[in-house]
């Protein structure tokens, strides 16, 4: 099966990589359409949520005899393939987030995940039933390690953050536990000899649970806003979150997780970081881990970094983007020499963060926020006077996106909304000079260590 059918449309991974390639070709995210596949109906009675929701997922979720064709290889093709051919002076690998993609085209580098997401169809599901969940994705699971036992699949179930969609479809979360071939092949053709890779590792842990081989299961996740605690049947929370998603706490029961917490979903298989670094080392790539806790702490040690870049070639890095899950346009952002800082989501916490950064941060003379609309309604998620708390700390210039903020939190907005409010921002020609990878490190190793960021 194509690796486009394969890879869940909207999925953090894929936005990603299609954003940074395009802005290797000199280009912006104009074309990029698509939203996340989550629920626009959280207030629309069950019924009518639950209907439209397994619509949503007839189009865009793999069926169970899809889930035997997938194909790992012909993913990772295809994710090289979207990449202008030339030679490269280094690459990223890794967890998936904005500030990769942004850190990527600073320094004329690819970037590319350690792992993608898909989404398979549950015809008799329901978002309030977690062992009902694991046990049909361990079905669906056995179906695609069969053909790919390099593969390590995740699956996730969160009504927290998938909303009534996490009750017609289950998410599943592949990661390489060894660098494919097609990566291998695109780092021996493209990269430019004695050129660094860079590792990029999310290192959130969560509860899990290994429900078989090569399949493993967690009720929640960090991106939700939530806490594992959240998730427990007593939870206050989670009563208010199924009650949001069709779904009643009275027929939570999760499937016991005794294991220490391990990896989230968005980390890094410990064997595909060895594969690297052995690949490397055979090669002569030097190769630098670059570990974040959260990804907060990438996002602030990225920012400053373009802040400092920027001001080296002359310009002001006086302004800010804050850009939010799908809703970002590293071309651009290069265009109009801004200075970006990425949320992950529109939680509660994401937003604290910016704020906390721009608090310690020499100030901005603009600020523009662009929200992105979850397409759920959570406890955990910011409202609109947050973010508007965040463009208020600009000097002269604060700026909410109306598109982003209207309908917000329960519509959904595609991501070219950001390249339309990048667009009308003044141009800083001519871009600076690609960064050094040696300049970028020491910067990273400078202002991200008092975040949090490890760089070995």
């Amino acid at each position: 099966m194509a690796g486009d059918r394969v890879v869940a449309p909207g999925s953090t991974a894929r936005i990603l990589l299609a954003a940074t390639a395009r802005a290797l070709r000199g280009v912006d995210c104009a074309d990029l359409g698509q939203a996340g596949p989550v629920s626009r109906f959280a207030g629309t009675p069950d019924p009518v949520r639950r209907a439209a929701a397994i619509r949503t997922a007839g189009r865009i979720a793999l069926t169970a005899g899809q889930t035997a064709e997938v194909d790992a290889a012909r993913v990772a093709q295809w994710f090289v393939d979207q990449y202008p051919r030339r030679r490269y002076p280094g690459v990223l690998l890794g967890s998936p987030h904005g500030g990769a993609a942004h850190l990527a085209v600073a320094l004329g580098m690819p970037w590319l995940p350690a792992g993608f997401e898909m989404t398979a169809h549950w015809p008799q599901g329901a978002v309030d039933r977690p062992r009902a969940a694991m046990d049909h994705g361990a079905a669906m699971a056995g179906r695609i390690l069969a053909g790919n036992p390099d593969l390590h699949l995740r699956q996730v179930h969160c009504p927290a953050s998938r909303g009534a969609m996490a009750g017609a479809t289950v998410a599943l979360a592949g990661r390489w536990r060894t660098m494919p071939a097609a990566y291998r092949r695109f780092l021996t053709e493209r990269l430019a000899p004695g050129t660094p890779v860079l590792v990029l590792e999310d290192t959130r842990t969560w509860p899990v649970l290994d429900a078989a081989d090569g399949h493993s299961f967690q009720v929640g996740s960090p991106a939700s806003g939530l806490d594992p605690v959240d998730f427990h049947p007593d939870s206050h929370v989670l009563r208010q979150v199924l009650r949001s998603a069709g779904g009643d706490s009275a027929h939570w029961v999760p499937p016991e997780i005794s294991a220490s917490p391990g990896a989230a979903e968005q980390g890094v298989e410990s064997a595909f970081e060895r594969g690297v670094r052995q690949w490397a080392a055979r090669r002569g790539h030097p190769l630098h881990r670059i570990l974040f806790p959260t990804p907060e702490v990438l996002s602030a040690a990225t920012a400053d970094l373009y802040r400092r870049w920027l001001r080296a070639a002359g310009k002001t890095g006086d302004r800010l983007v804050v850009e939010c899950g799908r809703l970002l346009d590293p071309w651009q952002v290069i265009r109009a020499g801004l200075v970006p800082y990425w949320c992950e989501n529109s939680a509660r916490r994401s937003v604290e963060q910016v704020e906390w950064w721009l608090a310690g941060s020499e100030s901005f003379s603009s600020v523009d926020v662009l929200p992105e609309p979850p397409g759920v309604r959570s406890p955990a998620l910011a409202g609109l006077p947050q973010w508007l708390a965040v463009a208020g700390f600009g000097r002269r210039r604060r700026a909410l996106d109306r598109t982003s903020a209207r309908g917000y939190p329960v519509t959904s907005v595609p991501t070219r909304r950001a390249t339309e409010v990048l667009r009308a921002q003044p141009y800083d020609l001519p871009s600076p000079a690609p960064l050094a990878v040696a300049d970028a490190l020491a910067a990273l190793r400078e202002d991200g260590t008092r975040h949090g960021l490890l760089i070995c």
